[in-house]
């Protein structure tokens, strides 16, 4: 099974210097149904996690990497809906500059943004717990001019993960903090995901669209 999007009606590390990026999904993570609480009001809902590893500089012009020498990495979550009001769509269609058609909204294929290049924009912000974090607040399309200069060569290995089909190979890369958190829906403990590994597919599924279009 895949992860369709439609309209229905940790440990420690160093955080993404805030800003904007130029940046490339490589993950795509199906969190399950979670809780969520906000204003008081209590709902369930399924997420799912967008993840992006980031390149270029901060603005001392030290490289955006971790102490390995890797692309530091950033994600997002989101509501899996495709509704008018919905976050996802919203940052969907920035991202790939116009809207869905029709069509699209009656089933989009999550899977078509993988090895996607972005320009994010990174902002701190401090959650409910007291802490601070780095979220990303925009996600939009790579400029003609850094297309034409030349995007650098993706790093990590484009995969999606989905409950019903877990590649397990893949979860085995997450942090304890996310295993934790898929382990903790409904859909993981009902027993729903399949016993074999099943790698994510990266086609695009898009191929013969605009190049100006990412997915």
């Amino acid at each position: 099974m895949s992860l369709t999007a439609r309209d229905s009606g940790g440990g420690s590390f160093t955080p993404v210097a805030p800003g904007m990026h130029l940046a490339r999904c490589y993950r795509i993570v199906d969190l399950g149904t979670q809780k969520t609480e906000y204003q008081g009001q209590v709902k369930h809902l399924q997420k799912v996690m967008i993840q992006f590893e980031v390149h270029g500089e901060d603005d001392n012009g030290n490289p955006l990497v971790t102490s390995k020498g890797e692309p530091m990495s950033i994600s997002k979550n989101f509501t899996l809906s495709l509704a008018e009001k919905a976050t996802l769509r919203k940052d969907l269609q920035a991202w790939r500059g116009r809207d869905f058609t029709a069509d699209e909204l009656r089933g989009f294929e999550l899977k078509n943004v993988l090895g996607a290049w972005a320009m994010i924009t990174a902002a701190k912000s401090v959650g409910g717990n007291g802490k601070e974090y780095t979220n990303i607040v925009s996600i939009n399309p790579v400029p003609v001019a850094i297309k034409k200069a030349g995007l650098p060569e993706g790093f990590n290995k484009p995969g999606i993960f989905v409950i019903s089909e877990p590649d397990m190979e893949l979860f085995g890369t997450f942090s304890d903090y996310l295993k934790e958190k898929i382990q903790g829906s409904p859909e993981w403990r009902s027993g729903n995901q399949a016993p074999a590994s099943k790698p994510g597919s990266t086609g695009s599924g898009f191929d013969d669209m605009d190049d100006d279009i990412p997915f």
